[in-house]
């Protein structure tokens, strides 16, 4: 994750705000940014081997 998405989260929070929600927008903010890498690179399972192998649940 770059400074700079950081600061932009903590820009967006309010004034008085929990660690724990800036940690949580964080964690979240990253989670997205690997998922569209993961795009880019088309590095996904294709959604007929995800019905496979979630056929049994």
């Amino acid at each position: 994750m770059k400074k700079a998405t950081v600061m932009e989260a903590l820009k967006e929070m309010p004034q008085d705000f929990e660690l724990e929600k800036l940690l949580e927008k964080l964690v979240f903010m990253e989670k997205v940014e690997n998922g569209l890498l993961q795009l880019d690179e088309q590095n996904t399972i294709p959604h007929d081997e995800v019905i496979k192998l979630t056929k049994g649940w």
